[in-house]
């Protein structure tokens, strides 16, 4: 597959100026060795993850730092956490040295511990998603972002049973001990018939037979490894009583679709998923567009207990505010912006857009108008209104 532009290029290029080391951390097979290895295509690379590297490592770390010429690039350097320190040493000897050191890791909680506890205030931070629609028109629902579903679209369903089983396999057991794979694979199927819903352990648990605890747990580690978006409600109630629990979502809806079993987008237009997938299409282009901005998620839900509900909300700065339905039609019509004509009569402390998010065809010329303060919005052209 040629290289396709990542958004997050210009993030980085700018940090190894003014940082001496980078960390990309992200999904598994979201494109990350293979975005560095543009960036830095005269750097000296090495993987982490074989055993003979973590070997030498681990028997003599700055034996082994002293032979890397930098730029270096270490993939996957979570197998080796105690490596921070050196680096770290080496850092701080020449402080003034920028993108020397770029380290990358699939599992962001034990490589955020070592961040924290050595590269504090050395290290520009950044995160890399699968592909956005805005980085290229392949994407869709059902075959989701990963560039090599992307690339290789007939063997989607190939791919991503093997992905799963790998997932399983290294990323879940490595950051936490699970035994029972079988029920863990049958929660993530039970994940994604849940899409777009409010979180409810107890409705989880229940059919898997474990406890409440295990499925937080469990929630933890999909949510860490990059597998799960969590929505939490708008943070200020506008005069109203709140639902409190955070919205779900799959972060792939590639995947989310091969753990259903929709394997085609005619399935997908007769499935009762539709909808749900394309709201949780739609939040994983909202979260792409800001972390590949460099920024930090911001997306939010609102959903009160009088049955007011706007499916997302996404602060843009200066006061103001962004109201998003998503409908899975190409066809738009005005009951479908009430909610959010709603809502915004109680929103006094913003100044509030409105679009009603769909299928039909971007044409980045402008939004129909649909009712008193809110327009049709195409979700290829969703960027265009993130800032």
């Amino acid at each position: 597959m040629r290289y396709v532009p990542r958004q997050l290029e210009t993030e980085i290029r700018k940090a190894a100026r003014h940082f001496p080391a980078i960390i990309l951390t992200g999904p598994r097979r979201a494109g990350k060795t293979t975005l560095l290895r543009h960036l830095f295509p005269n750097a000296t690379y090495v993987l982490v993850e074989d055993p003979d590297v973590i070997a030498r490592i681990r028997s003599d770390p700055n034996a082994f730092l002293d032979e890397l010429g930098t730029p270096a690039v270490l993939d996957e350097v979570q197998h080796v956490p105690e490596l921070f320190s050196y680096i770290r040493s080496r850092i701080d000897r020449h402080p003034d040295r920028f993108g020397r050191w770029v380290l990358t890791g699939s599992q962001e909680s034990p490589l955020m511990q070592g961040v924290t506890e050595s590269m504090a205030g050395r290290a520009a931070v950044f995160q890399l998603l699968p592909f956005s629609t805005s980085e290229t028109p392949k994407v869709s629902m059902t075959r989701g972002g990963f560039p090599e579903v992307i690339g290789r679209p007939a063997a989607a369903e190939t791919w991503f049973r093997s992905y799963v089983q790998t997932y399983l396999e290294r990323d879940v057991r490595a950051v936490s001990a699970i035994r029972d794979l079988a029920t863990f694979r049958r929660f993530l199927a039970l994940l994604a018939s849940r899409c777009g819903q409010v979180l409810n352990k107890t409705d989880l648990a229940g059919p898997l037979g474990v406890s409440v605890p295990t499925i937080s747990q469990w929630l933890s580690i999909l949510e860490i490894t990059g597998q799960i978006i969590l929505v939490p409600p708008f943070f200020e109630n506008f005069g109203k009583r709140l639902v409190k629990s955070p919205k779900l979502y799959l972060a792939d809806s590639g995947l989310a679709c091969h753990l259903l079993g929709v394997s085609s987008d005619k399935a997908l237009r007769r499935s009762v998923f539709l909808g749900p997938i394309f709201e949780g299409f739609v939040a994983s282009e909202i979260a792409k567009h800001q972390i590949h901005s460099g920024k930090a998620k911001a997306l939010y839900y609102f959903r009160d207990q009088q049955g007011v509900e706007v499916d997302f909300l996404v602060p843009l700065g200066d006061a103001r505010l962004l109201l998003l339905e998503a409908k899975a039609t190409r066809t738009p019509v005005p009951a479908m912006g009430k909610p959010i004509a709603r809502l915004t009569t109680s929103i006094n402390r913003y100044a509030t857009t409105g679009y009603v998010v769909s299928q039909a065809g971007g044409t980045g010329k402008g939004f129909a108008a649909l009712c008193p303060g809110v327009r049709s919005l195409a979700v290829s052209d969703l960027a265009a209104v993130l800032g």
